[in-house]
Formats: C-alpha cells, structure tokens, sequence
C-alpha cells in the first residue's frame, strides 16, 4: 500500500485501520515489523524501550503493542505486568510469538503473520514503500468527541498538501512535550521512582504487586515505598486472605536486598516442637531424627529477607530466642555451643491483634509485648476487600486473566460483576480467586461467567 493509496483513503478505510505500538532496541527488526504491518493496514508506531512504549501508548489508543523479549531500560516481564493492568482490553504479544496476556485482537492472525514474516525475511530486504513509512492521521478532536459519544464515526478530513508541512511541524512539537511528560510519568510508574516536578503526586506511582487504585491502596503502596529502601522490621497486619505475603514480597523487591534470598515461614504451620530446629537450624545429632546438620531459616536468608507469617503463633519460649536474634543479629543452631552472626531484614505478618495479646494478663497474654515493640517498628496495615469496594472490578479481571494461563480466558457478565459488588467478601481476595475459580469451572465451555455461576459458601450451621 503506497503513499498515494493511503492519502486517497475514504474515512471507512481509514476506521479500518488499526494501531500497533512495536518496542524493541532492534532498528532492523522494528523496521521488517512495519513494513509486514503497513501492508496489513496497521498504523505502526515504534518505541527503543520500555518508557517510550508507554508514551506512546499514552499518547493514542492502540489495539495491539508488539514487545522484544528483551528492553534497554525496563525488566519485560515487570513491564508487561504493568502494561496488563493499566490496558487490559489490548492485545499484547511477545516477538517470539508468545501471548502475555491482554484481550484477544479480531486480527491477531495479522500480527503473528506479521511477526513469522518479519523474521524469515533476510536482513537487507526492505520493501519499497518500508523505506518511507506513512502514518495515517488521526481524527480531529471533534470527530473524536462525536465517535465516543453516540458511537457513529464523523466523517474524517484528510490534511490537504498546502497545509500539510506546516501540520506536521505544529503536530510533531506537541507529540514531543507530550512525549517528554508521558516518559517521565512512565519511569515513575514502572522504575518505582518518585515525581521531583509534582510533589503532591510524590510516591503515588502503584506497584505492580498493588491491584487497585483506591484510596487503601495508594496509602499502603506509599507506606511501602518509604520503607522498603530501608532495613527496618516491618509487621504486617491485615485479615486473612488480604495478601500480606504479597506485600511483603514487594517490600523485598524494593529493597537493596532483591537480589538475595527471600526465605518465607509460617509459623502456623510447623509443629511447635519443630519450630526452633525450622527458624534456627540444628546440628547433627541434636534432637531424635536429626541425622544430619540443616540450615535454619534465618541463616538461609543471609543478605536478604526473612518473611515470618503468622507470627502470633510462635510460643512464647521461642520468641525470647526470637528477641534475641533481632536486638544483635546472633543466632545458635539448636545442639550447638557457637553462635554466628548473619545480616537478615525481618518483616513479620498476622492476622490477630498482636498489640492486644501483648498487653493482655493471665493466660490471654500469648505474645511478648517486648518482641511486639521489636517487630512494629513500621507497622503496615492490608486493608480488607470490603474497605475498598472500588477495586473489585481491577482485581476480578486481574484473577481472570492468571487464570487464562491454564484454561481458555474467561469474562463476567454485567449481571455476574453486579452479584459480586453485593457480597461483603468476609474471605478478601482470596475468597475472591475461590469465587472467580469456581465460576469458571460451572460455566463449562461458555467463554462468560454468569450470574448463576457465581456461588458463595453458605454460612456455617452452628
């Protein structure tokens, strides 16, 4: 399709055309990739890396963004998270071929053609309108207005030629500013960067690890910026099935210590006797059954996180070795007479009211309240699901498109989403993922999740 083809254009063919975005550091591949896409009447619009991409994205709708397994200044698999969350109705597709999530493009055979094209094709062989690519021009902001209002298309003016270089250059200054602007927002997004230039924006960019954008979330994703550069004990307190594992994950990808061990123990779930020999580690021929020496928790997680869930269940005759540990930084494998040092962040979680159990007398006092005052250095709060109603609809889709990674992708219907926003969801999101896991098994075949397949655990009978 040449240039005069594309100029003389009715505005039905100009709807018919769609945009991609391509984000590669590789010239020669984005440019085999435009001109497979130009000649399937795709607008392309090519981005170096990861933070272009977003301006780009940022700067006009695309149906499709096209990503190479490999970016100059973002981590891919972070970026695409993000990409994911942010533009859930777009398709997004690997170089290599590969899905990573998205809504499925009605011309997503276009683009794996494009891309099998792109990379059979020799090096040096272009194709004679590739070297002069054409960008089909948008609609004026009032044909825009009028399309996403009653949704019939205004017709479409192409530029006439006398006006057309001095078009080009008013459009290619503002693309430019608004470039510069989207970049930057983009880096703060993705890099975890604070915004120098807006203070009252200053550590409101979300986490991935963060579904939601209400007003819960953006308090604990800032909490977690400011402390996560930091060594500080953090305890986590929250309801079950709020995430706090999650939480605490993010604040070890934050962290100076990210690229070190991140050693996970519930404390919940290890018989009491056991316990110490779990945390601390024992020597050979400690206790019965030790027949060999094991490292401990803690020393496993040397330079990097120790992440302690449920930590109301410790005995209490643990917890003063527990103490110990934190006030100096030793610790002694049971059966040994040596104790070592090791550099290890703690970051505590439970969903009981820690501070109460502490302060309690007689047999209702279960905690330290010295170990408690040890571990709330920084205390972070996961809201529940019903304090933040707002983000129901983000973290359903969320979970629905994790689970298209193992079963053909499903969506709600309206009237199932509405049946979720009148339950008070006493499990939080991780009842959320039963409800959302158990509607796409009854809904069978069917690509939609309905009304009736959306079905709560009754009440316990007492």
């Amino acid at each position: 399709m040449g240039r005069e083809s594309v100029l003389n254009m009715d505005a039905a063919e100009v709807a018919a055309v769609r945009t991609v975005v391509l984000a590669s550091a590789d010239a020669a591949l984005r440019q085999r990739l435009r001109a497979s896409l130009t000649g399937l009447r795709w607008q392309v619009r090519e981005a170096s890396g990861g933070a272009e991409a977003m301006a780009q994205l940022e700067d006009a709708r695309s149906e499709a963004l096209l990503v190479d397994s490999w970016l100059p200044d973002l981590e891919v698999g972070e970026f695409a998270s993000v990409i994911r969350m942010m533009y859930p109705a777009m398709e997004l597709l690997r170089v290599d071929g590969g899905v990573d999530g998205g809504a499925r493009s009605p011309r997503r055979n276009e683009l794996l053609h494009a891309l099998r094209e792109a990379q059979n094709a020799p090096v040096n062989d272009t194709v004679a309108w590739a070297a002069a690519p054409v960008s089909v021009p948008s609609p004026a902001p009032a044909a825009a207005a009028a399309t996403s209002g009653a949704g019939t298309r205004a017709p479409i003016r192409m530029p006439s030629p006398v006006r057309k270089e001095v078009d080009q250059d008013e459009a290619r200054e503002r693309e430019e500013q608004v470039r510069l602007e989207s970049t930057r927002q983009a880096l703060a997004v993705l890099l975890g960067q604070e915004e120098t230039t807006r203070p009252a924006a200053k550590n409101e960019a979300m986490l991935p690890e963060m579904i939601g954008a209400s007003e819960p979330m953006r308090e604990l994703t800032r909490l977690i910026r400011l402390v996560a550069p930091r060594s500080t004990t953090v305890l986590i307190e929250g309801e079950t099935g709020t995430g706090k594992e999650v939480v605490a994950r993010a604040l070890h990808r934050l962290s100076e210590r990210a690229g070190k061990p991140f050693a996970v123990l519930n404390c919940a779930a290890i018989p009491e006797a056991l316990l110490e020999a779990e945390l601390f580690g024992h020597t050979r021929g400690a206790f019965t059954g030790a027949v060999q020496s094991r490292t401990g928790r803690i020393e496993a997680a040397h330079g990097g996180t120790l992440f302690l869930d449920e930590i109301g269940e410790m005995p209490v005759a643990l917890q003063a070795k527990m103490l110990r540990f934190l006030e100096c930084g030793e610790l002694q494998r049971v059966g040994d007479n040596e104790t070592m040092r090791v550099d290890v962040r703690v970051i505590a979680a439970t969903h009981q009211p820690l501070e109460k159990l502490a302060t309690s007398t007689g047999a209702e006092r279960t905690f330290r309240l010295d170990l408690y005052h040890r571990l709330a250095v920084f205390p972070v709060e996961v809201p529940a699901l019903r304090d933040r109603m707002d983000d129901l609809g983000l973290l359903a889709e969320h979970i629905l498109e994790q689970m298209g990674q193992e079963m053909p992708r499903k969506r709600l219907t309206v009237e199932a989403e509405a049946k979720l926003y009148e339950h008070a969801w006493p499990g939080n999101v991780r009842e959320l993922m039963h409800v959302l896991e158990r509607g796409a098994i009854l809904a069978g075949e069917k690509m939609e999740i309905g009304e009736e397949e959306i079905r709560f655990r009754r009440a316990t009978r007492s």
